[in-house]
């Protein structure tokens, strides 16, 4: 992707190949001792069994910019928390395992429940969203970087070309996201992105018209990375959705909140593959099937936020166009496929798009049936107003469950 295109809506920095990875570790280590710089991890506890993590690890012990990485691990039990803090020992860096289904965690939601201010159910929303309010409670961090723990291609170039148009002081960006091309076993992936945001954004603008909003969408080559970089002022006011809407919702913040000119792209590898979601055409609860509903809901939200009027016509309509925008898109996708020698299951993606064009229909309802839902976890200035004692409260609940696996492996030693 050695191109150096711009868009016109947000700036892309491209990987020229013309710049060692030691020049700018080099340069992001003497911003970092003025602009400290922090990593969050959000971590299910299986995915400490997956070959992926190990070499995420190996690659982040190398990394010599980094102020503090927070790990934040969900749906493990005590003896697995106990395994996982081994597990990330490795890491020479300051680093802290926010173990979020502690005792001490779960007393912190139900005092944020009472106020109805706790996230509405776990998941990577929330696992961010709590890693965010610790890290917020430290206040030691100007720049926030966050990643996936399943990235069985991982470097630690990426991580530097993430974090470096955030942290170089005399760039005014506010926002990075990471692109690159989802290539993996000799498969053209991304299914999601490929298949249902790309067309669905062309069909909103064919049906509902011209918005500053997609047109600002549109310009991410890979909106739906999970590789994201922010400066630390953003974060407090900084709403997470808690389904699995996360990546676009953070779009959508940052539209919000900031000026184009304050967000950036930035190709971060040449090719990139992590852990597949499964379809679970049977199951609208889980897999792919639920995050196509998810993404839809968020793009609708916002864009109903921003003065756009929706009905059953307007979903049906763009049903239609969304599934004829996407069958286009997918014969280029196949020529491309071809012409690079990768396969694709030309049947199987078709079955995807009419499993995403029902799916636009049923965020549609799900949207006008619901009309004050409110899909996003509070912010953390609003949870600090009601609550001015929470944050410094999450930040000691996770040092005291780490000094407890401490005291307790000082005992068996």
């Amino acid at each position: 992707m050695a191109d150096f295109h711009q868009n016109g809506n947000i700036a892309q920095f491209h990987n020229l190949r013309a710049r060692p990875l030691e020049e700018l570790e080099y340069e992001l280590t003497t911003f970092s001792q003025t602009r400290k710089i922090s990593l969050i991890l959000p971590c299910l506890y299986s995915e400490l069994e997956g070959p992926a993590l190990r070499n995420i690890l190996d690659e982040l012990a190398q990394v010599p910019y980094l102020n503090h990485i927070v790990i934040g691990l969900d749906r493990a039990t005590e003896e697995e928390f106990r395994h996982a803090r081994e597990f990330f020992s490795v890491l020479p860096q300051p680093h802290t395992v926010v173990w979020n289904d502690s005792p001490r965690m779960q007393a912190l939601g139900e005092r944020l429940a009472e106020q109805g201010l706790a996230p509405q159910e776990p998941g990577k929303g929330k696992n961010v969203w709590s890693c965010i309010g610790y890290l917020l409670a430290r206040a030691d961090s100007a720049v926030v970087a966050l990643h996936d723990c399943d990235i069985t291609t991982y470097s630690k170039e990426m991580l530097a070309r993430l974090v470096y148009p955030v942290a170089h002081p005399s760039f005014s960006y506010q926002l990075s996201k990471g692109y690159y091309a989802r290539i993996g076993s000799g498969k053209l992936n991304g299914r999601v992105s490929r298949l249902l945001v790309s067309p669905l954004l062309i069909a909103l603008k064919r049906t509902i018209g011209d918005r500053d909003y997609l047109d600002y969408l549109r310009s991410f080559r890979y909106p739906l990375s999970g590789e994201m970089a922010m400066r630390a002022p953003l974060l407090a006011d900084l709403r997470i959705p808690s389904d699995w809407g996360l990546e676009v919702g953070v779009l959508s913040e940052a539209w919000r909140n900031l000026g184009r000119k304050a967000v950036c792209q930035v190709e971060i590898a040449d090719n990139y593959d992590h852990k597949h979601q499964t379809v679970s055409e049977e199951d609208a609860a889980t897999g792919l099937n639920r995050m196509s509903t998810d993404i839809c809901k968020a793009i609708f939200r916002k864009l109903a936020a921003d003065g756009t009027v929706f009905t059953p016509n307007v979903f049906r309509t763009l049903k239609a166009t969304y599934y004829r925008s996407a069958l286009d898109l997918l014969e280029a996708y196949e020529h491309d496929a071809v012409m690079n020698g990768l396969k694709m299951d030309r049947h199987g993606e078709e079955k995807l798009i009419e499993l995403f064009a029902n799916n636009i229909v049923t965020a549609g309802q799900v949207f006008l049936e619901n009309p004050h839902e409110t899909p996003f976890i509070p912010n953390w200035n609003r949870v600090h107003a009601a609550d001015p004692s929470l944050l410094g409260d999450l930040k000691a609940a996770a040092a005291a469950d780490e000094a407890e696996f401490q005291t307790i492996a000082t005992k068996a030693d």
